[in-house]
């Protein structure tokens, strides 16, 4: 077997990486320190889409966590890649909050309801019965369909929430047209991300808490991965999927020597 290049570039998840419901994982501030004083590339990702950059790089500091605003790759900001090289300047009826219909309008989209380009549909806490109706109808008039990721449920401090994914499929169901889904386990969220920090997949690492989403788009962005048991998944959980991370550790905070 090959022997794997060292680490010139690290690419993190957020939610159960470096904080958990508001609060940051101890080693977090550590590492993420480590990190800017190495002045080797990173990117913080996260697939929710309904914050700005700006927006995660306030409440991560508010945490003491000092990312910069460029450091912060979201599914939005992946998903608006993506349409800005598909179709340049096109159109979309958007589902979703700020923080992907700013990502739209910063690569020059019109984001209407009058025969769109595509439908687009992202993260939100207040979907509505009327917007997705008219997401269907659309979508059976020839928009096609793109979703941010294919989270089925998110966290909230009552309990699991329907997300994007769940979502997704009710306009599934609704219209027999499956999304194309930008985000994690999809290794174009990666791909993208790693471009846009000028890093290689042979030289870089992912970290995050989950198999199905994070540890699946590293490996298949050709990266090391690291899992974390600091959030959804436990090590007796590894044993249900069919590929392994690069390493398990229990938390950010044994990494920070690595960087």
């Amino acid at each position: 077997m090959a022997e794997r290049k060292p680490i010139e570039s690290w690419l993190t998840d957020m939610d159960g990486v470096l904080i958990h419901e508001g609060t940051p994982i101890p080693g977090a501030d550590a590492f993420i320190k480590r990190l800017r004083e190495s002045g080797k590339p990173f990117l913080v990702l996260t697939n929710n889409s309904i914050y700005t950059p700006r927006d995660l790089q306030a409440r991560l500091s508010r945490m003491g966590l000092q990312v910069p605003v460029e450091n912060i790759w979201t599914s939005a900001l992946a998903t608006a890649k993506f349409l800005d090289d598909q179709r340049p300047g096109g159109t979309a009826y958007v589902i979703g909050e700020a923080g992907l219909t700013t990502a739209l309008h910063d690569i020059g989209y019109i984001l209407t309801d009058h025969e769109p380009n595509y439908v687009v549909l992202g993260e939100t806490r207040t979907y509505s019965f009327e917007a997705m109706t008219k997401a269907v109808r659309l979508i059976n008039a020839g928009a096609r369909f793109i979703c941010t990721n294919p989270d089925e449920t998110g966290p909230s401090t009552e309990g699991p929430l329907p997300a994007t994914g769940a979502v997704a499929a009710l306009i599934t169901k609704a219209t027999g047209k499956k999304p194309y889904f930008a985000g994690k386990p999809n290794p174009l969220m990666m791909r993208t991300g790693l471009n846009a920090i000028g890093a290689h997949s042979e030289t870089s690492a992912m970290i995050g808490d989950r198999m199905d989403t994070d540890v699946l788009a590293g490996l298949e962005a050709g990266m090391q991965t690291f899992l974390v048991l600091t959030g959804l998944t436990t090590e007796q959980d590894t044993e249900k999927f069919p590929f392994r991370p690069t390493k398990t550790v229990a938390s950010i905070a044994d990494l920070v020597d690595l960087v």
